[in-house]
């Protein structure tokens, strides 16, 4: 089941990683005429990468909706951006004009929800790591009334083979409901299943959380990782990549408790990810123990948090993260 949409999932993903390399080894290149604080290389990214599913979408399943985070609006006020985005597009699709490029870009605007089929994009996740020249993704799911069942992340800079970067950059994470995780090289077919790791004891692992303080609370991080009697550093890293060191063993935790009061998660940030690891054989939840809520539009229904382990003591987690938490 899903075989169609499976190999479309990591077909366009692939594509997509190639031209969000492309963007970002312009942007190492040229590091010094950047001005800082200046986001348009990855915005150029994100439309351009954007329009190219969405096109390929509708070209594959003309009736599947499209929920992702951009749209033509970012070209009313600069020209210059649209013809780039224009020009890197049709690298992929070559009969792009202006028109049916914003047309493709505002084919995203679906409101989500749990009553239809829809595909959900973050054409780069991890804005900071991909202007830095270090780790981002690309997240592709499929939901299929409320549920993900197809979920790729691009990770464009991710080692292979984990702490041998002679095997290379650039890898295709791939999971399937109840078809399990694979892995495989941006521009490879050959695959491997992958697993969480078989940590029983929380001690003992190793906690994934965000580079940035500002997207996650570290100070709360570091609390739930005391009262675990963690002890190993954390392993920081940008973008839904946390999902795929979670998923092939390399941490056996990620956190992602809000800084900020009131923050609603994004379904885009999440879907993809959370069924990497769970059909690698982990469990994602919020803070409550509930599975992500994908019925309620663009945000996640449930507001507290996202904690994802290996599966083996979750629910050791979700107490000491609790216990934080209410301590505050």
């Amino acid at each position: 089941m899903y075989e169609a949409e499976r190999e479309f999932a990591l077909n366009v993903a692939a594509q997509a990683s190639r031209l969000a390399r492309q963007v970002q080894e312009e942007i190492v290149a040229n590091a010094d005429s950047l001005t800082k604080g200046d986001r348009s290389p990855v915005t150029m990214a994100d439309l351009a990468i954007q329009a190219v599913v969405s096109r390929r979408l509708t070209d594959t399943f003309p009736s599947d909706h499209l929920l992702a985070e951009e749209d033509a609006g970012a070209f009313e006020d600069s020209p210059e951006m649209a013809a780039k985005v224009l020009n890197l597009s049709r690298q992929a699709v070559p009969d792009f004009d202006a028109q049916s490029l914003a047309t493709s870009l505002d084919r995203g605007d679906y409101h989500g929800g749990g009553d239809d089929r829809y595909w959900v994009l973050d054409p780069v996740d991890g804005t900071k790591g991909f202007l830095r020249g270090q780790h981002y993704a690309i997240a592709l799911a499929l939901v299929d009334h409320g549920q993900v069942v197809v979920g790729v992340l691009g990770c464009p800079n991710l080692e292979v083979e984990p702490g041998n970067p002679e095997a290379g950059i650039g890898c295709l994470f791939i999971a399937v409901r109840g078809q399990g995780t694979a892995v495989r090289r941006v521009d490879g077919i050959d695959e491997k299943e992958i697993h969480t790791d078989r940590i029983t004891d929380p001690s003992l692992a190793v906690m994934c959380e965000s580079v940035e303080s500002a997207h996650a609370a570290h100070s709360v991080h570091g609390a739930i990782a005391g009262a675990l009697g963690v002890t190993a550093e954390p392993y920081r890293i940008d973008s839904q990549c946390k999902y795929a060191i979670v998923g092939r063993g390399e941490a056996s935790i990620y956190l992602r408790l809000p800084s900020a009061k009131g923050y609603r998660e994004k379904v885009w940030d999440h879907a993809a990810g959370a069924l990497v690891i769970e059909e690698a054989g982990g469990r994602v939840t919020d803070l409550d123990g509930k599975p992500l809520d994908l019925t309620s539009g663009r945000f996640l229904g449930n507001q507290r948090g996202i904690i994802a382990t290996n599966g083996n003591f979750h629910e050791k987690v979700l107490d000491a993260a609790r216990a934080v938490r209410d301590s505050e």
